[in-house]
């Protein structure tokens, strides 16, 4: 338990002299690591890719191929899509704020 309490104290350790900079990286990455668990637990819930195709080989129209745009899979996607935009994005500032620490 020692080696956690040293880890989190170094992570903690820029907040000690209330540098801006260090303040915006550790909220930075705190709602990156929120955005990315989001992330995982979206994939992990979503159903499997099924092509539509029945074990003949005809295709088959249920009514959930006919209203995909409104099911619970086309939901899981776009929210799939919108945490790895945030936390993509979210990753670009990070870096772009270690840059500006750095120069």
């Amino acid at each position: 338990m020692p080696d956690m309490m040293y880890l989190m104290s170094n992570l903690l350790a820029p907040l000690d002299n209330y540098n801006p900079y260090a303040i915006a990286r550790f909220i930075l990455l705190l709602v990156m690591l929120v955005a990315s668990i989001v992330a995982i637990v979206i994939v992990l819930i979503q159903p499997g890719n099924s092509t539509g195709i029945d074990a003949l080989g005809g295709s088959s129209e249920t009514f959930f191929g006919k209203n995909k745009g409104r099911s619970f899979e086309s939901k899981m996607k776009r929210w799939t899509v919108i945490a790895l935009v945030v936390l993509a994005v979210l990753a670009v500032a990070f870096y772009i704020l270690q840059i500006g620490v750095g120069a």
